[in-house]
């Protein structure tokens, strides 16, 4: 394996694949990069056997292919530390690669490429393309509601669901619950629902391009894959169900407050400052055109809040975690919110004023 290559060219994949490759691993090859030249394509592959990434890029000059692994986190440090626009030569002797740009010279320890593990090929099952923004905006305005190391491991993931018209993220942690709906025409006829995994879900959103372009997403019956250009990301999936998401929408509710976003959020906010650390509760009043909100903590500290609000109705009081109001007030994408209420013990459900394609769901807290 010989080339010649840019700096920048090689930075570019190597950042995109280091995302996936495990600092604390125990297979020492999971700390490898996999380089493969063939022709004047080099393309850099990471993995932790759960989420495998692959990018690919240019070499100026190709004077021999082959494949080799390599420690991604030096060789990264290397091309970072070189000064810009220089040229690099690699070339593979004595099962070390030789890294050269202008007087400096470097020698990285190798392992064989036939030690790295490789994903199976598997039949796909379904294929759809999305503009690669609108599936980083879903991600973004759903992602937050996952769960983390629960035990229930299928919450540890975000439902991916297919229709013939439409694709559906949702993510719960059984507490909250994030649901957004984009029209996508698909080949389907029978609904399908798979789910990805947090580190996937954490890994696509960051690849993804503000500038848009299409991007391919590939149901298999064991993984998924996403391609484009730049790059070839596949990740496993969760083998579970997911929960009845129908099931905990509130059904309903004759209580409806409209508030404006960005004021409801900083009152919140500055409630939570004096809430229980460890359970975040504040208590919500409603009245009149007014909703007052409530914190205190175990050192006798109280914090009050009162927001004007649009509400005509009974006298209200409900507790909740402040931070899943903060997080769905700072995702919606919306001046107004509307939150739609029925009792204290049931769900608030909470969305834009004019509706739209996310609806978020907050269980009440007992105070």
């Amino acid at each position: 394996m010989q080339f010649q290559i840019s700096r920048e060219a090689l930075l570019k994949p190597l950042q995109l694949v280091i995302g996936v490759v495990e600092r604390r691993q125990t297979l020492p090859v999971l700390a490898n990069v996999l380089l493969v030249l063939k022709d004047k394509e080099l393309s850099l592959t990471g993995t932790d056997l759960e989420v495998e990434l692959v990018g690919k890029t240019e070499v100026d000059q190709a004077f021999q292919s082959g494949e080799v692994t390599v420690t991604a986190r030096k060789l990264l440090d290397i091309c970072k530390s070189l000064s810009e626009g220089a040229t690099v030569d690699i070339a593979l002797a004595d099962k070390k690669l030789v890294l050269k740009s202008g007087r400096s010279r470097f020698s990285l320890t190798t392992l064989a490429a036939s030690e790295f593990p490789n994903v199976e090929e598997e039949p796909d099952t379904f294929s759809l393309r999305i503009d690669q923004s609108k599936l980083r905006q879903l991600l973004d305005n759903t992602s937050f509601a996952m769960a983390q190391q629960d035990v229930r491991y299928y919450l540890n993931g975000m439902l991916f669901e297919v229709g013939k018209d439409y694709l559906r993220l949702v993510a719960t942690d059984g507490h909250r619950l994030a649901m957004e709906t984009v029209s996508l025409e698909s080949s389907l006829e029978d609904t399908q629902q798979q789910i990805l995994p947090r580190k996937g879900v954490v890994e696509l959103s960051r690849l993804l391009s503000e500038e848009g372009g299409d991007i391919t997403l590939t149901f298999g019956q064991n993984h998924i894959r996403a391609k484009v250009p730049e790059f070839t990301f596949t990740s496993k999936l969760v083998d579970g169900k997911f929960p009845d998401y129908n099931r905990v929408l509130p059904r309903g509710g004759n209580k409806s407050v409209i508030g404006d976003c960005l004021e409801l959020r900083q009152a919140f906010a500055r409630a939570s400052i004096l809430s229980n650390e460890k359970y975040r509760g504040v208590r919500v009043m409603l009245a009149d055109c007014e909703m007052k909100i409530l914190a205190n903590n175990p050192e006798q500290e109280e914090a009050e809040e009162v927001v004007a609000v649009e509400y005509s109705g009974e006298s209200l009081e409900m507790g909740f975690n402040v931070s899943y109001l903060i997080d769905v007030l700072s995702t919606l994408n919306s001046k107004r919110a509307r939150i739609t209420l029925s009792d204290p013990n049931s769900s608030a459900l909470l969305e834009a004023e004019g509706g739209g394609d996310a609806v978020y769901v907050v269980m009440p807290m007992r105070l």
